[in-house]
């Protein structure tokens, strides 16, 4: 028998939630493919016409994108995030970086308070991945140790709102970089607002640490103004 609307409805928001929570548990990371549509459905016990319901609600709210001929990619890893997404391509560069300003010194100054010991050994790590692929010329590799540093400052902030609201800069947050990396005498590993943050988050001194990231992103606010 065939199953009514009202039938169908739930049962498609109910798979709505459990792919939501798959891609907010990072099994699907940011950027990637999710899997095919019937490996999907046998995943999940349900009907294409189901599974097609629930990626589409998902890429209406901006967590997912669906090429055709090409697959469903992860845009976001929650609603806030991918509409937040949507939100920057009508505003300019100088608007983004003056809400990051708001973001990564309140990310700076709470992660001094909170940051763990672990939190500090992989920051050290993403700058160690950093320098090393700016040095290999492999500067995919460099934007992505580079967010991925300062996504982590936001994590060690133990404020999840903001380490939320922080992720939403992911794509223009890695877009500007690939594009500042062929500017002439761009330097790609600056010492302020990573390294010296890093020493100042250990050293559990707030102050420091915004003052660290205020110097980074004033010279960031110099190179779109140049």
């Amino acid at each position: 028998m065939t199953l009514s609307t009202s039938h169908r409805q739930p049962l498609a928001d109910e798979i709505t939630a459990k792919l939501r929570a798959m891609i907010h548990s990072g099994e699907w990371p940011l950027q990637q493919r999710i899997p095919s549509e019937p490996e999907l459905m046998a995943k999940l016990g349900v009907s294409r016409g189901t599974l097609r319901e629930a990626v589409k609600a998902l890429a209406h709210s901006g967590m997912l994108e669906v090429r055709r001929g090409d697959g469903t990619y992860v845009r976001a890893t929650s609603e806030m995030s991918g509409a937040a997404r949507r939100m920057y391509q009508d505003h300019t560069e100088e608007h983004i970086l003056e809400v990051r300003v708001g973001l990564d010194t309140q990310a700076a100054r709470l992660a001094a308070r909170h940051a763990t010991d672990d939190d500090v050994s992989a920051l050290r790590a993403l700058l160690a991945e950093r320098d090393a692929a700016w040095h290999a010329a492999d500067y995919a590799a460099w934007a992505r140790a580079d967010w991925g540093f300062h996504e982590r400052v936001a994590q060690a902030s133990r404020n999840p709102l903001l380490h939320e609201l922080y992720v939403s800069f992911g794509d223009v947050f890695h877009d500007d970089l690939l594009k500042q990396h062929v500017r002439a005498g761009f330097e790609g590993l600056p010492h302020e607002g990573h390294d010296t943050l890093v020493d100042a988050i250990e050293a559990r001194d707030g102050d420091a640490a915004v003052a660290s990231v205020n110097r980074n992103l004033n010279s960031c606010s110099e190179w779109l103004g140049a």
